[in-house]
């Protein structure tokens, strides 16, 4: 099977099995979606969701949040670890987004990626599901999955998000990175599934019978 029809056999697998694609963060608009995913950083968003509505009730908004001290925002955050680096994250972001962006979160991955804690998957996150931008965020999880399928080489993250867009229509990005992560947090996972197990795995390379050394 070519890499093309492998694609084209994930892309329509994907689809069929989660026709739905919620997103998993817990936000009311962009700018608590961007706290969200920056607290997502080595944290599960389960453990996200359980944080962020107390950590919204004190300050949803820009505005509100740049008033709050860094040492408070470290408390309410704590269970999602690395707090020192994302309180102080969230605090000055929320401040240079009043000063430089006019109270709202800026729309381009250039002004997002200069935010403190954002990097470019944060951004290629908030780009897409704030604002409808195609964009294909890959995580760890995705980076795996992409080496299993053979859709890349597996390089780094940066290759794999590259040959991603290669292969997958542009106005699936947005919605497919989402079913990349459903289908390998249920089938696919590190534990769960070393290339010769899952469903799709197995579909694609039949007679693989060693299991996939995949590259963080």
């Amino acid at each position: 099977m070519l890499k093309a029809e492998r694609a084209d056999y994930v892309l329509h697998r994907l689809e069929a099995l989660y026709p739905e694609t919620p997103i998993p963060l817990d936000h009311t608009d962009s700018y608590t979606l961007l706290v969200a995913v920056l607290l997502s950083a080595q944290c599960t968003d389960e453990r996200v969701n359980k944080i962020t509505p107390a950590l919204f009730k004190r300050a949803d908004n820009p505005s509100d949040m740049a008033q709050v001290p860094v040492e408070e925002i470290r408390e309410l955050i704590k269970p999602c670890g690395l707090s020192p680096r994302k309180s102080k994250a969230i605090s000055v972001l929320s401040k240079m987004i009043m000063e430089l962006h006019g109270g709202e979160v800026p729309q381009s991955f250039e002004e997002l990626e200069e935010l403190p804690g954002v990097g470019h998957k944060t951004a290629s996150v908030v780009m897409a599901q704030a604002f409808g931008v195609p964009a294909f965020p890959v995580d760890t999880h995705i980076h795996r999955l992409a080496q299993r399928w053979k859709l890349t080489d597996g390089k780094n993250v940066v290759k794999t998000e590259a040959d991603l867009k290669k292969l997958f229509p542009r106005e699936s990005w947005n919605k497919l990175h989402l079913q990349f992560i459903f289908y390998g947090r249920e089938y696919c996972s590190a534990r769960g599934c070393d290339g010769t197990v899952c469903e799709i795995c197995r579909h694609l390379f039949p007679t693989r019978r060693l299991a996939v050394k995949t590259r963080k």
